[in-house]
């Protein structure tokens, strides 16, 4: 592994952000971007279970705020535009380019990673956009329309309630979350058999960039990213791309199956075990999908 603390220029000043490779494959890197906002690389571990360093090179990256990255107290920093310049000085940094650049971005770090991709697509080798719709407008709409009406709905009534009254802390709050929305929509596991990996990465959240950006709730969205919309721009990214779904998801696969159909040069991966995280709850699709992906977008870009 070569970890490596990267400097990166913000309006703010200079602060520095943690990556670490795991191999040097010459033409396969894949940058990962997490989710949150304020999540870390950690649920990212089950990499090193399911892929081998022969088949590509990963890197973890820990975004500014995240776990072992600086983690100023400025709230002007949390923003898409900051964010993706910062994955851009990065790159550089790394020494990725046309030739070996492959980016992942998951959940929130999907979002990155589009915007990424539109600004700075010509240093792209391949994009994957893992759970992640490419409209938290319809993320809302299927939250309220689809997962919502689903649930037990005086449960729902109760969680509404503790919002209502901003009790997003109260042990109350999670202990109807987890049965009834975590172990159905993010990992489809009792919560005492999560991946260590899953539970350590989740308690080091960075809180103030979480809230700031996605909002208190864990049911839809409400922060500074409640309107970001990019499904029409789609066909603009011409790189090739994989959009990557789930059937238990927080996220409509329907709408993650249209996005790939946009894409000029997308494919889809349907993981049908998987939720939110199905790098652990459907393992073997999600890591073979993704390295068959990349070896043909090397093979034939």
């Amino acid at each position: 592994m070569n970890s490596k603390m990267i400097p990166i220029e913000t309006p703010s000043g200079t602060f520095k952000v943690w990556t670490s490779e795991q191999s040097s494959h010459p033409s396969r890197r894949l940058l990962l971007l997490h989710g949150g906002p304020g999540a870390n690389h950690g649920y990212f571990r089950s990499f090193e279970e399911h892929i081998s360093t022969e088949e590509l090179s990963w890197i973890y990256y820990d975004q500014l705020g995240s776990d072992r990255s600086d983690a100023p107290d400025d709230l002007s920093l949390w923003s898409i535009e900051r964010f993706v310049e910062e994955v851009e000085q990065v790159r550089k940094a790394l020494g990725l380019h046309r030739d070996n650049f492959f980016l992942l971005g998951h959940s929130w770090g999907g979002i990155l990673a589009v915007e990424y991709a539109l600004k700075y697509q010509q240093h792209l080798k391949g994009l994957i956009i893992s759970n992640m719709m490419a409209s938290c407008i319809k993320y809302q709409e299927y939250a309220d329309q689809v997962l919502g009406p689903n649930m037990d709905q005086k449960v729902l009534a109760r969680i509404r309630e503790l919002e209502s009254m901003g009790m997003y802390e109260s042990p109350e709050y999670m202990e109807l979350l987890m049965p009834h929305h975590y172990e159905k929509h993010v990992l489809r596991k009792p919560a005492d058999q999560w991946p260590k990996a899953v539970t350590d990465a989740f308690s080091r959240t960075n809180q103030q960039i979480y809230v700031h950006m996605q909002g208190p709730s864990e049911f839809g969205i409400s922060g500074t990213l409640e309107k970001w919309d990019r499904f029409s721009d789609l066909n603009q990214i011409s790189v090739p791309a994989l959009v990557i779904g789930s059937e238990h998801d927080t996220m409509d696969p329907e709408h993650m199956r249209l996005m790939a159909g946009t894409l000029p040069k997308g494919s889809y991966l349907h993981c049908p075990e998987g939720s939110h995280l199905p790098m652990w709850d459907d393992s073997e699709v999600y890591h073979r999908g993704i390295v068959q992906f990349i070896a043909e977008a090397d093979c034939c870009p």
